[in-house]
């Protein structure tokens, strides 16, 4: 099957490309592993007739508005985001209205109608970087109420209203001052994702996003017990062999682990699950894509 799937890549000049939290299975036959903002920067910059994105339904909607021309396909129709669920373009509109003056930042992890309606997107890599840029006093973040959190205290200057109040991501919510304690026992530093509860991030060593964690593991030595989906620990392994790297076993995002090698596989082989939006919504999407990834660079 590995053998079939590489020589699909080369005959229909594809590009696959899978998140931090995907199977290590198809992490191995991936052309570009990285978080949120690494794979959009690459699906902007690919070249490949076929894009495949390995991950969830925004992460394909992403690389179809960056890279229009190029045909975007998903492994796994059905592989969304309950976090990008809980905000909707009408929560936008009348938060809007509510708050004329303020800038709407994005996560990108949301849908591509709640993109074409934000000032400017981020990822948790560089959120407070978009924040930091923008002149307005007021800002209007969604849809993850935690990595808002995480950007007030690092942004304190500026009032952040989350937009909805309880979005958040079931994984990351799952890991509470217990883990904590029950890592602390075990020795090393405590790294977790922003998306974490506040008082977690509080008590953590350090806050980063997977992309970051990638970065941060290559100068350290000690153990790390790693507070996000635990797919993400088996990656440092990989990356990093003889290093010790502790996950909780019961964080685990079901979307992401939908999509198989013979997913991969059927999704080469016949093209189909492909990522269609309405012209308008790409182009403004686009626009608020595009100043985040300006921003980053």
């Amino acid at each position: 099957m590995e053998e079939e799937i590489r020589a699909l890549k080369i005959r229909k000049n594809a590009i696959v490309m899978a998140h931090n939290y995907q199977p290590m299975a198809i992490q191995a036959l991936a052309d570009v592993v990285g978080d949120s903002l690494e794979l959009a920067v690459k699906a902007k910059e690919a070249e490949a007739d076929l894009i495949v994105t390995c991950g969830v339904r925004f992460m394909a909607e992403t690389a179809k508005i960056l890279n229009p021309e190029r045909k975007v396909i998903m492994p796994v129709k059905d592989a969304g985001c309950p976090l990008a669920d809980f905000l909707t373009p009408d929560l936008i509109r009348e938060a809007r209205r509510r708050y004329p003056d303020a800038a709407v930042v994005v996560y990108v992890n949301s849908t591509a109608e709640s993109k074409a309606l934000a000032d400017i997107t981020c990822t948790s890599a560089n959120a407070v970087r978009v924040v930091r840029s923008l002149p307005n006093d007021t800002i209007l973040f969604g849809p993850d109420a935690n990595l808002a959190a995480y950007v007030r205290r690092e942004v304190p200057e500026k009032t952040i209203i989350p937009v909805p109040p309880g979005g958040h991501c079931y994984v990351h919510t799952g890991f509470t001052l217990t883990d904590l304690e029950t890592a602390r026992k075990m020795g090393g530093l405590v790294v977790c994702h922003p998306e974490c509860p506040p008082e977690v991030q509080e008590r953590a060593d350090q806050i980063v996003s997977t992309g970051g964690m990638v970065r941060n593991a290559a100068g350290a030595d000690e153990p790390w017990s790693v507070f996000t989906e635990r797919e993400m620990a088996a990656r440092l392994r990989a990356l990093y062999p003889g290093r010790v790297f502790y996950e909780k076993p019961e964080a685990v995002c079901a979307d992401m682990k939908k999509t198989s090698p013979a997913d991969l596989l059927l999704a080469l082989e016949r093209e189909e699950e492909e990522v269609v939006l309405p012209p308008r919504v790409m182009g403004r999407a686009r626009r608020a894509i595009e100043r985040m990834i300006a921003v980053g660079a």
